[in-house]
Protein backbone atom coordinates (compact mmCIF):
# COMPACT_ATOMS: atom_id res chain seq x y z
CA UNK A 1 0.00 0.00 0.00
CA UNK A 2 1.52 3.37 -0.99
CA UNK A 3 2.24 5.84 1.78
CA UNK A 4 0.24 9.01 2.01
CA UNK A 5 1.71 11.94 0.17
CA UNK A 6 3.01 14.74 2.36
CA UNK A 7 0.59 17.58 2.75
CA UNK A 8 1.17 20.35 0.23
CA UNK A 9 -0.72 22.72 2.49
CA UNK A 10 1.49 25.21 4.34
CA UNK A 11 1.34 25.38 8.10
CA UNK A 12 -1.48 27.64 9.21
CA UNK A 13 -0.37 31.21 9.73
CA UNK A 14 -1.57 32.81 12.95
CA UNK A 15 -4.68 34.98 12.81
CA UNK A 16 -3.54 38.57 13.48
CA UNK A 17 -5.53 41.25 15.29
CA UNK A 18 -4.41 44.85 15.90
CA UNK A 19 -6.36 47.24 18.14
CA UNK A 20 -6.08 50.93 17.23
CA UNK A 21 -6.90 54.13 19.12
CA UNK A 22 -5.36 57.61 18.84
CA UNK A 23 -2.14 57.56 20.85
CA UNK A 24 -1.87 53.88 21.76
CA UNK A 25 -1.61 54.56 25.48
CA UNK A 26 -5.18 54.12 26.79
CA UNK A 27 -7.88 52.21 24.91
CA UNK A 28 -5.94 50.11 22.42
CA UNK A 29 -3.36 48.76 24.90
CA UNK A 30 -6.27 47.96 27.21
CA UNK A 31 -7.99 46.00 24.44
CA UNK A 32 -4.72 44.30 23.48
CA UNK A 33 -4.13 43.13 27.05
CA UNK A 34 -7.71 41.92 27.59
CA UNK A 35 -7.87 40.11 24.25
CA UNK A 36 -4.45 38.51 24.68
CA UNK A 37 -5.63 37.08 28.04
CA UNK A 38 -8.82 35.74 26.45
CA UNK A 39 -6.81 34.16 23.63
CA UNK A 40 -4.50 32.52 26.17
CA UNK A 41 -7.38 31.27 28.32
CA UNK A 42 -9.11 29.86 25.22
CA UNK A 43 -6.01 27.83 24.33
CA UNK A 44 -5.43 29.81 21.14
CA UNK A 45 -1.98 31.15 22.02
CA UNK A 46 0.29 30.72 19.02
CA UNK A 47 -2.72 30.60 16.72
CA UNK A 48 -3.71 34.24 17.28
CA UNK A 49 -1.35 37.22 17.35
CA UNK A 50 -2.52 40.31 19.21
CA UNK A 51 -1.04 43.81 19.21
CA UNK A 52 -2.05 47.46 19.19
CA UNK A 53 -1.10 50.81 17.72
CA UNK A 54 -2.20 54.42 17.46
CA UNK A 55 -3.43 56.42 14.49
CA UNK A 56 -0.96 59.12 15.56
CA UNK A 57 2.64 58.85 16.72
CA UNK A 58 2.49 61.31 19.61
CA UNK A 59 3.33 58.70 22.24
CA UNK A 60 5.56 56.34 20.24
CA UNK A 61 7.94 54.55 22.59
CA UNK A 62 5.94 55.45 25.72
CA UNK A 63 4.41 53.02 28.18
CA UNK A 64 0.66 52.92 28.63
CA UNK A 65 -0.98 55.75 30.57
CA UNK A 66 -0.53 55.12 34.34
CA UNK A 67 -4.32 55.00 34.76
CA UNK A 68 -4.56 52.30 32.08
CA UNK A 69 -1.81 50.37 33.84
CA UNK A 70 -3.57 50.70 37.21
CA UNK A 71 -6.95 49.56 35.87
CA UNK A 72 -5.42 46.62 34.01
CA UNK A 73 -3.29 45.57 36.98
CA UNK A 74 -6.23 45.74 39.39
CA UNK A 75 -8.19 43.43 37.07
CA UNK A 76 -5.27 40.99 36.76
CA UNK A 77 -4.25 41.82 33.18
CA UNK A 78 -0.73 42.26 31.80
CA UNK A 79 0.44 45.87 31.75
CA UNK A 80 3.51 45.53 29.52
CA UNK A 81 3.21 47.97 26.62
CA UNK A 82 5.18 50.26 24.31
CA UNK A 83 3.19 52.66 22.11
CA UNK A 84 3.63 52.77 18.35
CA UNK A 85 1.93 54.26 15.32
CA UNK A 86 -0.08 52.15 12.87
CA UNK A 87 1.48 51.87 9.42
CA UNK A 88 -0.51 51.27 6.21
CA UNK A 89 1.73 48.39 5.13
CA UNK A 90 0.65 46.43 8.23
CA UNK A 91 -2.68 45.66 6.57
CA UNK A 92 -0.92 42.99 4.52
CA UNK A 93 -0.11 40.91 7.62
CA UNK A 94 -3.28 41.59 9.62
CA UNK A 95 -6.60 39.79 9.50
CA UNK A 96 -8.54 42.31 11.60
CA UNK A 97 -7.82 45.93 12.45
CA UNK A 98 -10.03 46.88 15.37
CA UNK A 99 -10.82 50.57 15.78
CA UNK A 100 -11.86 51.81 19.21
CA UNK A 101 -14.10 54.59 17.87
CA UNK A 102 -15.51 55.90 14.60
CA UNK A 103 -12.74 58.48 14.22
CA UNK A 104 -10.14 55.72 14.30
CA UNK A 105 -12.25 53.70 11.90
CA UNK A 106 -12.28 56.58 9.40
CA UNK A 107 -8.53 57.17 9.78
CA UNK A 108 -7.79 53.48 9.21
CA UNK A 109 -10.03 53.25 6.17
CA UNK A 110 -8.20 56.27 4.70
CA UNK A 111 -4.91 54.45 5.23
CA UNK A 112 -6.18 51.28 3.57
CA UNK A 113 -4.66 50.88 0.13
CA UNK A 114 -7.19 48.37 -1.18
CA UNK A 115 -10.85 47.53 -0.60
CA UNK A 116 -9.65 44.27 1.01
CA UNK A 117 -7.61 46.26 3.51
CA UNK A 118 -10.58 48.51 4.30
CA UNK A 119 -12.74 45.43 4.86
CA UNK A 120 -10.41 44.37 7.70
CA UNK A 121 -11.35 47.45 9.75
CA UNK A 122 -14.07 46.93 12.36
CA UNK A 123 -15.26 48.79 15.43
CA UNK A 124 -14.53 46.92 18.66
CA UNK A 125 -17.97 47.42 20.14
CA UNK A 126 -19.59 45.95 17.03
CA UNK A 127 -18.70 42.62 18.69
CA UNK A 128 -20.80 43.48 21.77
CA UNK A 129 -24.48 42.72 21.07
CA UNK A 130 -25.67 45.10 23.81
CA UNK A 131 -23.72 48.01 22.28
CA UNK A 132 -24.82 47.09 18.78
CA UNK A 133 -28.48 46.99 19.89
CA UNK A 134 -28.37 50.63 20.99
CA UNK A 135 -26.04 51.77 18.21
CA UNK A 136 -23.40 53.00 20.67
CA UNK A 137 -20.23 51.59 19.12
CA UNK A 138 -17.57 54.05 20.30
CA UNK A 139 -15.36 53.37 23.30
CA UNK A 140 -15.09 56.88 24.80
CA UNK A 141 -11.59 58.28 25.26
CA UNK A 142 -10.86 58.28 29.01
CA UNK A 143 -7.62 60.30 28.68
CA UNK A 144 -9.00 63.70 29.71
CA UNK A 145 -11.29 62.31 32.40
CA UNK A 146 -10.86 60.72 35.77
CA UNK A 147 -10.05 57.18 36.87
CA UNK A 148 -13.70 56.12 36.64
CA UNK A 149 -13.56 56.68 32.87
CA UNK A 150 -10.74 54.15 32.62
CA UNK A 151 -12.74 51.62 34.63
CA UNK A 152 -15.75 52.15 32.35
CA UNK A 153 -13.51 51.79 29.32
CA UNK A 154 -12.25 48.44 30.61
CA UNK A 155 -15.82 47.17 31.08
CA UNK A 156 -16.70 48.09 27.48
CA UNK A 157 -13.51 46.51 26.17
CA UNK A 158 -14.06 43.29 28.10
CA UNK A 159 -17.65 42.91 26.87
CA UNK A 160 -16.68 43.46 23.24
CA UNK A 161 -13.58 41.26 23.39
CA UNK A 162 -15.74 38.30 24.45
CA UNK A 163 -17.71 38.61 21.20
CA UNK A 164 -14.55 39.20 19.19
CA UNK A 165 -13.06 36.00 20.60
CA UNK A 166 -16.00 34.00 19.22
CA UNK A 167 -15.40 35.44 15.74
CA UNK A 168 -11.64 34.87 15.88
CA UNK A 169 -12.03 31.31 17.25
CA UNK A 170 -14.31 30.48 14.32
CA UNK A 171 -11.81 31.95 11.84
CA UNK A 172 -8.93 30.01 13.41
CA UNK A 173 -10.89 26.77 13.31
CA UNK A 174 -11.71 27.48 9.66
CA UNK A 175 -8.01 27.84 8.87
CA UNK A 176 -7.14 24.52 10.46
CA UNK A 177 -9.97 22.62 8.76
Amino acid sequence: MPSAAPSSRPAATPFSVCFVCTGNICRSPMAESVFRALVRDAGLEGLVLVDSAGTDGWHEGDAADPRTVAVLASAGFDTTHVARQFQADWFARLDLVIALDRGHERALRRLARTPQDADKVRLLRSFDPSAEAVGDLDVPDPYYGDFVGFEECLKMVEAACEGLLDVVREAVEGRSA
